[in-house]
């Protein structure tokens, strides 16, 4: 596995303005604009995360048709982050066991690993997507023109 920092992506160093035309593939493929349909293997709760993530991205102005895998998995690990920690607060961080000799022997409950996975997975994700508070410090917003802008033409 190669060392140093990941790639940042175009679309990324675009709203965030670092774009230089050097470091810029010319035959990266654009992509399309608009809100994913959520794969049908997401549960509900993990689709209302899909679509506020999207609703993020849409109003930052980097979301893609392409990226329903990326926001799904996201959404996914969110919702897991969510059940694993609601486990933790209903039944603890540790659990008693006894040992063979008859002594108390305590455990760290496996859904605090579990949700340990989940977060490195959705932060992970999250910097992908363009959706970490790091990330969102470097984009710009760029202002929708008023009105209609062909109003002057021809």
């Amino acid at each position: 596995m190669p060392g140093g920092r990941p790639r940042k992506p175009t679309h990324l160093k675009v709203v965030s303005g670092t774009a230089q035309k050097c470091r810029i593939n010319p035959d990266e493929p654009a992509g399309s604009t608009g809100c994913p349909v959520p794969p049908p293997w997401l549960s509900q709760r993990a689709t209302e995360i899909f679509f506020a993530c999207c609703g993020d991205m849409e109003a930052m102005g980097t979301l893609r048709l392409e990226w329903r895998d990326a926001i799904a998995s996201y959404a996914s690990s969110m919702e897991e982050i969510e059940l694993t920690t609601s486990i933790i607060e209903d039944l603890g961080r540790i659990y008693t066991t006894r040992t063979k000799m008859g002594d108390i022997m305590y455990r760290p409950r496996p859904e605090v690993a579990m949700r340990s996975d989940a977060m490195k997975r959705a932060h992970a994700l999250r910097s992908e997507l363009g959706l970490g508070p790091a990330a969102k410090s470097k984009v710009s917003t760029i202002s929708k023109p008023e009105g209609n802008p062909f109003k002057n033409l021809g």
